[in-house]
């Protein structure tokens, strides 16, 4: 019985300013070095795009092979590339336990909305899995929007979450909703 050789991770982060093609290129590069792609994260942030990949390959590949190939496609979109070897133990995929639920956030831009709707779930030991925010609207009236994807933990409620940020709503005087995300089987 031959032991089969063991998968190594990378985290593979790209930061650079927007234009079509960099999500192909990167990926082209991975492509062409076998790399399997798990898990990734990918948008535009005020002109810049910035992406995170969770990328694997057997134990014969190494991270120095992984950035010698892609420093030079980044180098031509004037990206900035990082890799960083994962070890066993950050890989391990953790299930969510609790509900998923969305949280959205709609205001006048003011400093501070981030940090006080954060500090208020993480002080109810709330996990936030995801979280984009945009600022849309007109520049003399710029709306903030926010969305974040959270999981409960055991013993929490949706319908306790939107209690706990009432007070922030009122405060920060914006728009705050919280709706469960149904989990779908295959």
């Amino acid at each position: 019985m031959t032991a089969q050789p063991e998968i190594l991770h990378y985290a593979v982060s790209v930061v650079g300013k927007d234009r079509p093609g960099i999500v192909a290129n990167i990926t082209e590069g991975l492509f062409r070095l076998g790399c399997n792609m798990a898990d990734s994260s990918c948008t535009m942030l005020g002109g810049e795009f910035a992406m995170i990949l969770i990328v694997s390959h057997p134990r014969h590949f190494s991270k120095s092979r992984l950035y010698d190939e892609l420093k030079p496609i980044c180098d031509e979109m004037g990206m900035s590339l990082a890799v960083r070897t994962l070890h066993a133990d950050e890989i391990t995929r953790k299930e969510t336990e609790g509900e998923i639920c969305i949280i959205s956030v709609y205001g006048a831009d003011q400093p501070g909305i981030v940090y006080r709707v954060t500090r208020e779930l993480a002080g109810r030991n709330v996990n936030v899995m995801d979280l984009n925010t945009k600022l849309i609207g007109t520049p003399e009236e710029p709306v903030y929007v926010m969305m974040l994807e959270i999981a409960l933990p055991k013993g929490e409620t949706p319908e306790g979450i939107e209690k706990l940020l009432g007070n922030l709503k009122k405060e920060l005087n914006v728009e705050i909703g919280v709706r469960v995300v149904t989990q779908v089987a295959f």
